[in-house]
């Protein structure tokens, strides 16, 4: 199952029991997590349609929120590749029915972006200054996505550009010619709006609708995003629920660009 992340850029992990404890408990924990005021006026923007939730969770570095280490298949498959990376405090993304509005200080085009285009983005790239220019701050190895609430299909499910994570690479091999220690005020702007344009013209556009128990891997140079919540889409009170793990490459290395 590993060769599919390699040649599309993703891999959906039929349920496992294991995952799915897992979950019921991360579940426990993040609803009183959104529920916190001060979290709440930190991550929750798009009108109220989106609770950002990065570092949410209050998990250890082996993904223990309380209720056991993470297990399963799509986290081995990850360590297989990757190695054991510790885990960060899983993002807690939560979104509700009528998502996306705009975003505060979004401009219309960014808004248009965000509903045209699922704000399709590849992790790690921050939007730097004034002119919003694209650097690489952060290198994730992967994107393990965990459902925490059961939702229908139309529930604003991750998207991906299903084989974009090879242009993109490609693209990025400019950096080959700079320093590591230069790579993270590089301006990549130009490279980077390029290729997004070129992944909308060439890859599909997939969406990984998932369940809590199973899970999903997408390649770290994806390009990818969320779906608008569409018409007669279903999920609980709590919304649409999913932990992310992506955890973060050593410092002062260029595997960014090396590793499968």
């Amino acid at each position: 199952m590993v060769d599919q992340l390699l040649d599309k850029g993703w891999i959906k992990f039929p349920a496992e029991p294991a995952v799915r404890d897992w979950a019921a408990w991360a579940l426990q924990v993040a609803r009183e997590q959104v529920k916190d005021p001060g979290l709440r006026a930190k991550w929750l923007t798009c009108e109220g349609t989106w609770f950002v939730g990065v570092d949410a969770l209050p998990n250890d570095t082996a993904g223990d929120a309380g209720g056991g280490p993470l297990t399963g298949e799509a986290y081995d498959a990850a360590r297989t590749l990757y190695g054991t990376l510790p885990l960060h405090r899983a993002q807690v993304s939560v979104v509700y029915p009528g998502y996306p509005r705009p975003r505060e200080g979004e401009s219309d085009a960014a808004f248009r972006y965000r509903l045209n285009r699922d704000a399709a983005h590849v992790d790690g790239f921050h939007a730097i200054g004034p002119d919003r220019r694209r650097m690489l701050k952060e290198r994730h190895a992967y994107i393990l996505g965990l459902p925490l609430t059961e939702c229908s299909a139309g529930a604003a499910p991750m998207t991906v550009w299903e084989g974009s994570h090879h242009v993109m690479r490609a693209a990025f091999k400019a950096l080959k010619d700079i320093p590591e220690t230069d790579w993270a005020d590089t301006d990549l702007t130009d490279i980077y709006k390029a290729t997004r344009r070129e992944v909308f013209d060439t890859c599909r556009r997939i969406t990984l609708p998932a369940k809590p128990g199973e899970a999903y891997l997408v390649h770290r140079l994806a390009l990818h995003g969320v779906a608008p919540w569409q018409d007669g889409a279903t999920a609980p009170p709590d919304g649409r629920m999913i932990a992310y793990f992506r955890p973060e490459l050593p410092d002062g290395t260029r595997v960014w660009l090396d590793l499968p």
